[in-house]
């Protein structure tokens, strides 16, 4: 990162936390061989890791189980030209043991459609980083000249 652009590293827990209280991520995969964006609402467990909830016969389910995917959200706020993003980087995995998903069913995302069989897919947190701008900060000063 170029320590004049205005931007700065938020550091791994940072990340995290900040994570911890968006709404809406982006899950990136590959989709018949092409990059692919998917908004999804998630949560963290308690090892950082981002969940996921889907149904369990959906193509998202089968495309990205064992696969390493990115996961990304971001908070912006146009008019004081700041904001943040973080990516998670790691292994998707289809949740297969039953406590765990119990246990998830109660603790993790809600779905917004709900099906009879969901399942929940954790993407461990293997390389998470992230950077904020902050009041439109740049090399050339605030308010940069458009």
């Amino acid at each position: 990162m170029n320590p004049d652009d205005g931007f700065r590293e938020l550091g791994r827990q940072e990340c995290l936390d900040r994570l911890g209280g968006a709404p809406i991520g982006r899950l990136v995969h590959t989709r018949d061989a092409l990059p692919a964006v998917l908004p999804v609402d998630f949560s963290l467990d308690d090892e950082s890791a981002v969940v996921l909830r889907t149904s369990a016969d959906s193509e998202l389910a089968r495309s990205i189980d064992g696969v390493v995917v990115a996961f990304e959200a971001d908070s912006v706020d146009a008019t004081a030209h700041s904001g943040w993003s973080v990516v998670v980087t790691g292994r998707a995995l289809v949740v297969s043991d039953p406590a765990q998903h119990d246990h998830l069913t109660r603790t993790g995302p809600r779905s917004w459609m709900a099906s009879p069989h969901d399942v929940f897919i954790r993407i461990t947190s293997e390389l998470v980083t992230g950077r904020e701008l902050v009041e439109g900060r740049t090399l050339y000063g605030v308010d940069p000249p458009i």
